[in-house]
């Protein structure tokens, strides 16, 4: 019988991609979501399809997960909350503490190999790159800046994996990504800048910065992310190790709203600037975000592939026809 893997949060972005290349292989697949940022559409094609079954819950009830797990062998954990740039910061505690503690306690109990999404914000605002897993310091600002609870859930999450590991032989791998874009993309800025670069260009406005444009990031296409998700899902050299998983070249939010415009339109691009006090909540930015992936490199035979170009191109074809019409 083909193996049964659990997707926590997979009708989400990257949940929706790593739930199709997992029943592309045989596999058969729980996907279990509260919809509350994923949505139904992204999964509706593949209601009765053979393998695959929904389980509506949110991972903080413990019963819910307890009946969806059962019998999984593996364990892809993708629920959460993402930075609370608009409020909701103890929403996002809430999630990512309480129900990673409880997806990963039922993993360790029912023995299931469990690959736990992490982020590239456990690093804060460390302003020495590349970002190595054992060699980088995480840097968080003020407790007050309220972008930080995503960063510290998160921390929380991984200390929670790596304990139950130590302690209750938890067979556990953590994937911090760095910047995913890709078709089923969140709307709006849980999407990232890209997702709302392209929603304002095909309306002719004015794309937004916040900040002055010169904070860099990398951005990792979702195949790439999904491919090495299912590298560490796989091999049992990735048992207890942490793993950033993303892209190397930067590029400039500047860079990154003319390349959107560009792919979209064939107009010259139309910016403007809002500044991070305008955004309520004591806004910080992250000024670099770059990964050293060196070590997913080594242990898995990791390596981005798809060039920021054609996966940006890839994704606006990919809006066009499902989002944006």
């Amino acid at each position: 019988m083909s193996e049964h893997v659990a997707v926590t949060g997979g009708a989400g972005f990257i949940g929706a991609n790593v739930t199709r290349a997992l029943l592309a292989r045989g596999s058969r697949v729980t996907v279990i979501d509260d919809l509350s940022e994923g949505e139904a559409g992204n999964l509706a094609e593949l209601e009765g399809r053979e393998g695959y079954r929904f389980v509506h819950a949110d991972v903080r009830d413990a019963r819910a997960v307890r009946a969806a797990l059962a019998g999984a062998e593996k364990v892809v954990h993708l629920a959460a909350r993402k930075i609370p740039r608009y409020g909701n910061a103890l929403e996002t505690l809430d999630v990512n503490a309480v129900g990673s503690r409880v997806v990963l306690e039922l993993a360790a109990e029912f023995d299931a190999k469990i690959v736990v999404a992490s982020t590239s914000d456990v690093y804060g605002k460390n302003p020495a790159v590349p970002f190595s897993e054992a060699g980088s310091a995480s840097v968080i600002g003020s407790p007050k800046v309220r972008r930080w609870a995503y960063a510290v859930s998160k921390m929380y999450e991984e200390q929670v994996a790596f304990a139950l590991h130590e302690e209750r032989g938890l067979r556990v791998s953590v994937l911090r990504y760095f910047g995913g874009y890709g078709p089923f993309q969140h709307k709006g800025w849980l999407g990232g800048p890209q997702s709302v670069f392209f929603e304002l260009a095909h309306a002719g406005e004015p794309l937004t910065i916040h900040g002055d444009g010169t904070q860099r990031r990398t951005f990792t296409h979702v195949d790439d992310m999904v491919r090495g998700t299912l590298l560490a899902l796989d091999a049992d050299r990735a048992v207890g190790e942490v793993y950033n998983l993303g892209a190397t070249r930067e590029l400039s939010i500047n860079a990154l709203a003319e390349l959107c415009w560009r792919i979209a339109r064939d107009d010259e691009p139309k910016i403007v600037y809002q500044s991070y006090a305008s955004l309520g909540g004591n806004y910080e930015d992250v000024q670099r975000r770059v990964p050293d992936p060196s070590l997913a490199r080594e242990h898995l035979g990791f390596e981005a592939q798809v060039d920021v170009e054609a996966g940006l191109e890839s994704t606006w074809d990919w809006l066009r026809e499902h989002r944006l019409r």
